[in-house]
């Protein structure tokens, strides 16, 4: 075999191996693009197809590519759209105002109780989401310790009352989500490294300098992650709603459990459940470029 000859053979095995390593990532991707096909996005391309249905169950379901029906969706839960997302907006919020103050705590001065502080936060989701929800009912009952002790305080008036009104519907959804935004949170601080602060405290910043200027900024993906972690999940909750609120105050996620599963109008349901989904787009996208890390949704 000539110099030439060994030389070829030896570019052409670099270049299969080069093929075989741009090949490895696509590889690996494989199982979870295929799992997202499977179970999401043809499903979602059936959701489409039943939205723009014509018909009822009787009858059954004809593919007339009805637009109309988007329009008497939001015709009929436009109140109800504005209702989940004040909800989950005001839920997501206090939910960050209690989720910030703990996680922190865990991350730097948890110390070796760290994970049983962890374990703590987590334990709530050893029971299922519908006992946790009805355990808030039995709490905020007008006859319960809480609007009994606000009664006393004066914070209420004395015919007053918490239960199946919109703050017992964010309570709930603020309680039932909690954890998904402590611990994005708790990530994006304990990766912080101390030297940071340190050095902060070294250019004579005070503690809520260094903290708006080095703390903040650091724990701001896990921030975003855990906004977007409740807010898109609490958007379409509906059960807290049914059990905390009341027929007024139904979210949409009520409209279209009710629509799917009890007046059986699956063209309606179909279009607001799609409707829901890229309104939430429309949301969270422009929400994460303008935070600075657009890689959450990369």
């Amino acid at each position: 075999m000539t110099t030439e000859e060994a030389a070829s053979l030896v570019n052409v095995g670099a270049r299969k191996a080069a093929r075989r390593r741009k090949a490895v990532p696509y590889l690996l991707l494989l199982p979870g693009g295929l799992w997202l096909a499977i179970f999401y996005i043809a499903p979602m391309i059936q959701l489409v197809g039943i939205s723009l249905q014509e018909g009822t169950y009787q009858t059954g379901y004809t593919q007339t590519f009805r637009w109309e029906n988007y329009a008497d969706a939001f015709a009929l839960a436009g109140s109800h759209f504005l209702r989940s997302f004040l909800y989950a907006g005001a839920a997501t919020a206090l939910a960050l105002v209690i989720a910030y103050p703990l996680a922190y705590g865990i991350a730097f001065r948890g110390g070796k109780y760290k994970n049983l502080l962890l374990v703590l936060v987590l334990m709530p989701f050893l029971t299922p989401f519908l006992l946790r929800t009805l355990a808030w009912k039995v709490i905020l009952a007008d006859s319960g310790f809480v609007v009994e002790t606000l009664k006393t305080l004066h914070i209420i008036s004395p015919t007053g009352r918490i239960l199946a009104t919109g703050s017992a519907v964010i309570a709930g959804i603020t309680y039932n989500f909690l954890a998904f935004m402590t611990l994005p949170i708790y990530v994006s601080l304990e990766k912080i490294h101390p030297s940071l602060i340190e050095a902060a405290h070294d250019l004579y910043a005070k503690p809520i300098t260094a903290f708006r200027k080095v703390t903040l900024p650091l724990s701001l993906p896990g921030i975003v992650a855990g906004t977007l972690l409740t807010l898109i999940p609490a958007a379409g909750d509906f059960v807290n709603a049914s059990l905390l609120g009341n027929p007024q105050r139904l979210m949409v996620g009520n409209i279209i459990d009710n629509r799917f599963l009890r007046i059986v109008d699956y063209p309606t349901a179909a279009a607001l459940s799609f409707s829901l989904m890229l309104v939430i787009l429309a949301i969270i996208i422009p929400y994460v470029r303008a935070s600075g890390t657009e890689d959450l949704v990369a």
